[in-house]
Formats: C-alpha cells, sequence, structure tokens
C-alpha cells in the first residue's frame, strides 16, 4: 500500500511540467521530494518494523552465544575439537610408540612428545581442523602414508612417526624445524626460514622441546627462528633427548 501511495505522488508529480525557467528547476525538485516525504516515512517505519520482528523470532529460537552472539558458532575462529574416549593406558601407548620409533627410526620420547601434544593419548581425537587420531594426522597425509583407519592407534603411531622422520631428514635433524613444519607445514617453514611465527606453532614447538628436556629459558633456547624474528638459539641433536 505505502509503494502504490509513493508510485502515485511520484507520478503526479513528474506529470506537472516543470518551470521553463531553469533557475526554477530547484524549486520544482524540492516539491517533489516533499511530496513523496511522508510516503518515504511510512516505507521506512515498516521496513524497521519487520527487521525487529525477525530478530526477535531468531532470539526466540537460538539462545545466544558466548558474547551475545546469535550464533551459537561464531564466524570466526574454528569450534574445538572433540576427543570422546579415554586416553590408552600408558603401558599400551609405550608398547606402541617403542615399535613405532624402532621401525621408523625416531626418538621414542621424540613420538611419546608428540602424540602427548596433540591428542593427550586419545585415539579418537579429531580436531576442528579434521586432524584424527593418536598423532593428529590431516586426512590427506594418512592417504599419502597408506593409513586405512587414522583412529588406528598402530596405524597412526606408525604413520606419524614415519612423517616425523621424513620432516627431520628434510631439515638436517633439527627438531624444533621437523616440529613446526608437523604442527604449520613444511612449505610455512621454508618460507619463513625457521619455526613460523605463529603463536600456535611457536607454543606447540616450545611446549614439546619443553617435554624432552631440550628447551631452555634465556637465550640458548633450542628452537630454530624464522628470519628476523629476534630468537636466538642452539641447535640440539636427538641423542641429546
Amino acid at each position: 500500500m505505502n509503494g502504490k501511495l509513493a508510485f502515485l505522488l511520484l507520478g503526479a508529480a513528474l506529470s506537472a511540467q516543470p518551470p521553463a525557467d531553469s533557475r526554477a528547476a530547484p524549486d520544482f525538485e524540492a516539491s517533489v521530494r516533499a511530496a513523496m516525504a511522508p510516503s518515504i516515512a511510512q516505507q521506512r517505519a515498516a521496513i524497521q518494523k519487520q527487521a525487529s520482528s525477525t530478530l526477535s523470532a531468531v532470539a526466540r529460537i537460538a539462545p545466544r552465544g558466548p558474547g551475545g552472539s546469535f550464533f551459537i558458532t561464531p564466524f570466526s575462529g574454528a569450534p574445538a575439537g572433540t576427543a570422546d574416549c579415554d586416553p590408552l593406558p600408558s603401558e599400551q601407548l609405550d608398547a606402541l610408540v617403542g615399535t613405532a620409533a624402532e621401525t621408523s627410526g625416531v626418538d621414542a620420547h621424540l613420538v611419546r612428545a608428540v602424540i602427548d601434544q596433540e591428542s593427550s593419548g586419545r585415539p579418537c581425537a579429531l580436531s576442528a581442523k579434521g586432524a584424527q587420531g593418536l598423532m593428529q594426522l590431516m586426512p590427506a597425509t594418512a592417504d599419502q602414508l597408506d593409513v586405512e583407519d587414522p583412529f588406528d592407534p598402530q596405524q597412526n603411531v606408525q604413520a606419524g612417526a614415519k612423517l616425523l622422520k621424513s620432516l627431520l631428514e628434510r631439515y638436517q635433524n633439527d627438531p624444533s624445524l621437523a616440529l613446526g613444519a608437523y604442527n604449520a607445514g613444511s612449505g610455512r617453514v621454508d618460507q619463513a626460514g625457521g619455526v613460523p611465527p605463529i603463536p600456535e606453532t611457536m607454543d606447540y614447538v616450545t611446549a614439546i622441546l619443553g617435554r624432552l628436556g631440550v628447551l631452555t629459558s634465556g637465550p640458548d633456547a633450542a628452537v630454530t627462528p624464522a628470519k628476523n624474528s629476534g630468537w636466538q638459539t642452539t641447535l640440539p641433536s636427538l641423542k641429546d633427548f
């Protein structure tokens, strides 16, 4: 109804001949705007009322999420991962790690530290990004390593240790670079020329090396930094584990 009224008013105003004198044109335009103003105001009020009703309906249907948002899952940030199972018994996990370490040639302490950091020993762990199992293998990586079931503890640990071995070989046995690549990808490590300056990755590498007793506080921390990052390091050998 409001739209029809606006159309009729506009038609009536435009049907009148504008003054021949160009100096009077502003008065003519002003009269058109004045004639349409009430209708436009009514339409705006109707739209605002409709928008308010829609938001009220959404509020009744969906509870507010953190921060007062109507969305249960915020747009920014990924939802937390899941691990709806108990950690493997230590004896069972130690046996799996020992076998994988022997097969791959990677120190068992490093394999175990990665498992503790990645999944806390829970074989059903699934990250928000899709990483799976004890050593949090991405589906594409699991396929490349011929893993049939990434939630199978033995398959997952064997593949994760094999991946660690390939990364250690790529980065001349430097555990900080290998761990940085395990977390953020070798492309980012290569691009950064060291551990990428990504807070999650830096915390990840620091936590694992700390578990192994390799990382020390102060300027001699055993983490290979990205170029121009300001970090100072000493490079450990895997024999130090």
